[in-house]
């Protein structure tokens, strides 16, 4: 069947494409930035373009540095799990192999979470199949984040090669960002904010909260732009946007759904499912689903997905990760999974994985000499 999916904005970069084309500025060989002798990719996690926009006067500082055309598009699933890892490795979803949150251990009856697998699922280093760009453009390139990430696997699996700096106060952490910049000509640095995100799941994007954090960040970026020395350039990005899914917008798969009728594993996650079907259960399953959600989600079989290109080449290695139907809500809903004993995500409200603009659409800013 023919594929109707969203058409991105036209003048929207590539995010895998950030990192390689700041590497090239230092060069002065960039087709996206001017040249700088030192380089800084802010990134506030959680952070898209409508977001911002709908939220101007609250954030004035990244605001009047935006345009229209400033914005970058995000990967397919629009999650940090995949998004962050081609950022990292400048490679999508198909070739570095984190698909979603979630996706099934080929060979294996289970999901893995690939965000914080490597602790609790036991997945190897080597599930992210990419060089990390920080090793492979052979420039020195710096992590400032927060210190709870330095040891873990999703760190290792897509930052090896850099030099980790632990800061947990966002004031400090983008001070200290600004003094590596200027103290390592000819350097890359990888500046990371995880709060927005964090009050987004929490709160809700509309909440208070969300903009009180907000407003935090875009003083944050103010004061960046304020310590970048000349010849310095800066860019604020996000891995995804977000969009509230109250709990009267969940649909809950429950024993004895047709919907779960011939699935042996749900993976991803509410707002882009993996389906596993059992064996010989595909096409029942992708015709139930279809019948059922067509109207208000994408639901794509495997084919369809690595047809699209959405993911990038596929990687045979990848392709069993790779749920057996994807379903990616166009309306403001949320699918769980009922029938597992951990209702603790029900209680989120921020949600992304899909193929909206509000997901999938993120800012694309040039601070310092990249302006």
């Amino acid at each position: 069947m023919p594929l109707s999916l969203p058409v991105d904005p036209p003048h929207a970069r590539s995010l895998t494409g950030v990192v390689p084309e700041m590497a090239r500025a230092l060069s002065a060989d960039s087709a996206w930035f001017a040249p700088a002798t030192s380089a800084i990719v802010f990134v506030i996690d959680g952070l898209g373009s409508h977001n911002l926009a709908a939220r101007s006067g609250h954030a004035r500082f990244l605001a009047s540095m935006a345009t229209k055309k400033d914005v970058a598009r995000t990967v397919f699933p629009s999650t940090t799990a995949s998004a962050l890892a081609s950022l990292l490795t400048g490679t999508l979803p198909g070739e570095h192999g984190i698909v979603g949150y979630k996706a099934r251990v080929p060979g294996e009856h289970r999901v893995a979470n690939q965000l914080r697998g490597w602790e609790t699922d036991g997945l190897p280093e080597s599930w992210q199949r990419a060089i990390p760009l920080a090793t492979s453009l052979g420039r020195a390139f710096f992590v400032v984040s927060k210190s709870e990430y330095e040891s873990t696997g999703y760190t290792r699996a897509t930052q090896s090669g850099a030099q980790f700096v632990g800061v947990d106060d966002l004031t400090e952490r983008v001070a200290e960002a600004a003094r590596i910049a200027h103290q390592h000509p000819g350097s890359l640095v990888y500046l990371y904010a995880p709060e927005l995100d964090g009050a987004g799941h929490k709160h809700g994007w509309q909440s208070d909260e969300w903009v009180g954090t907000l407003e935090t960040l875009d003083a944050a970026a103010a004061s960046l732009a304020a310590q970048l020395r000349p010849g310095i350039g800066a860019v604020v990005t996000a891995d995804h946007g977000m969009i509230d899914v109250p709990r009267h917008r969940h649909i809950l798969l429950g024993a004895g759904d047709d919907l779960v009728d011939g699935v042996s594993l749900v993976g991803g996650e509410p707002r882009m499912l993996h389906v596993y079907a059992e064996v010989g259960q595909q096409e029942s399953v992708l015709a139930r689903w279809r019948a059922s959600e067509g109207e208000r989600s994408w639901v794509l079989s495997r084919a369809e997905i690595i047809e699209s290109g959405l993911l990038g080449p596929v990687s045979d290695e990848v392709i069993e990760r790779i749920g057996d139907v994807l379903i990616a809500p166009r309306a403001g809903i949320a699918y769980y999974d009922d029938r597992t004993g951990d209702k603790g995500p029900q209680r989120m409200i921020g949600q992304h994985g899909s193929l909206t603009a509000e997901e999938r659409i993120v800012p694309l800013i040039r601070l310092g000499a990249f302006r």
